[in-house]
């Protein structure tokens, strides 16, 4: 096969019916650098047209209480107060500059999650 970009949804779906054919090539092998530059082809084309985008910044929170085991009242002591952590789990309340920062230190949620609205 020639490789060539990928431009349209057609090259898309050829790519990948070709990356399953050659899936399992011995590295440093034609077969085996086919697979490797069609693969890159097809990541930057997954990220140009199917972009992930960051989670919710709450649903990101509980996710990581849910990974740490954490409570509501773990989160109060985070972000300062039990009903302030309410108001944050139930999308009533924005999270403040100093909230975001505690998060960011204290959960390791990235800063770019936690900033977006909701």
């Amino acid at each position: 096969m020639t490789i060539k970009p990928i431009k349209s949804k057609k090259d898309y779906q050829q790519a990948l019916a070709r990356l399953e054919i050659i899936f399992d090539a011995k590295k440093d092998s034609p077969k085996g650098d086919e697979l490797e530059i069609l693969g890159m082809l097809v990541d930057n084309y997954e990220n140009e047209n199917f972009p992930v985008g960051f989670p919710d910044p709450v649903e990101a929170i509980k996710f990581r209480m849910e990974q740490l085991g954490y409570t509501q009242s773990d989160l109060a002591n985070v972000v300062g107060l039990k009903s302030r952590a309410s108001e944050i789990l139930n999308k009533k309340r924005k999270l403040s500059l100093e909230m975001i920062r505690q998060l960011h230190d204290r959960l390791n949620i990235p800063t770019e999650v936690l900033i977006q609205a909701y």
